[in-house]
């Protein structure tokens, strides 16, 4: 088995987890492959000869059985511009909080290692997003696992955002800016601006204003085979940012975008004893009475 491991940052109190992660792996007389920035950071507390490979190049792991990301969900959104169209899937390991995406905790090392080893996780499909625009300041990887945001920057003006879909006249958002989310994304920044929650194989994708001028403008549901078509303006010379995901790019204060359903998906590794519903009750504390 060949397994990709990709990071960022250690904390200390994690580094004994992580040193016997890879012990576990070594023992399995495995290919390890290790993001160079991060196995700079992780050698001081790793054994000596391990067989460890530093790779830097997202071409340097096609073909690998895995890839573990230790972090939180942004290390894992980072890693997926690395694993791409290429089918490698993800198991993450939350060592960061909350934590929607990765599916075991950082005591759970070992044995989400053993479960995929042996066969038994399950992997799941997820939607991504594309952007179509010229120029694209988001090439080689103009995708997104969570949403796509449009927003103003800084402190300047609210902006306008037309929207079409399939062609025709959606609206015209006039807002600080317009999160479209997956699936995926739905637990995130959509989320937190008011935007429902889908599961994750509801094939749909959610429009939620930032902040809109006009209060009855609220979040709307759409196809996830729809296209789009949005032109956003800012006031004078403002620029206007471009989120995708983690990653966000200024871009002319005019601005029109194609987005639609790239045409891959991610695969996460997800507990075998664990569904969706269950991370909802457990992050969200749902059902939980604070009064006793």
């Amino acid at each position: 088995m060949r397994i990709v491991v990709f990071g960022r940052s250690l904390g200390d109190d994690r580094a004994s987890s992580v040193s016997n992660l890879f012990r576990l792996l070594a023992g399995w007389s495995t290919r390890i492959q290790v993001y160079e920035p991060f196995w700079g950071v992780i050698q001081s507390v790793l054994p000596d000869n391990l067989p460890i490979e530093p790779y830097l190049n997202p071409s340097e792991i096609r073909g690998a059985d895995v890839m573990v990301t230790l972090g939180g969900d942004g290390t894992l959104l980072e890693a997926v511009t690395h694993v791409g169209a290429s089918g490698i899937p993800l198991l993450g390991i939350n060592t960061g909080r909350l934590g929607f995406l990765t599916a075991y905790s950082g005591e759970e090392l070992p044995d989400a290692a053993e479960l995929f080893r042996a066969s038994l996780a399950k992997t799941e499909a997820r939607m991504l997003l594309e952007l179509k625009t010229s120029p694209n300041p988001f090439e080689p990887f103009p995708f997104a696992l969570n949403e796509l945001t449009v927003h103003k920057r800084d402190t300047s003006s609210m902006i306008s955002i037309q929207v079409k879909r399939n062609q025709k006249m959606l609206n015209t958002y006039w807002a600080d800016g317009l999160i479209i989310s997956t699936p995926t994304g739905s637990t995130g920044y959509s989320l937190s601006c008011g935007g429902p929650i889908l599961l994750p194989d509801v094939p749909n994708l959610v429009l939620t204003p930032i902040a809109p001028h006009n209060l009855n403008v609220r979040p709307l549901v759409i196809s996830s085979n729809d296209h789009l078509l949005v032109r956003a303006e800012a006031r004078g010379r403002a620029k206007i940012m471009i989120s995708l995901d983690s990653r966000s790019e200024p871009v002319a204060a005019v601005q029109e975008l194609s987005i639609q359903k790239a045409d891959f998906n991610i695969q996460l590794v997800r507990r075998s004893d664990h569904d969706f519903l269950d991370t909802l009750r457990e992050k969200l504390m749902w059902g939980n009475d604070k009064r006793n």
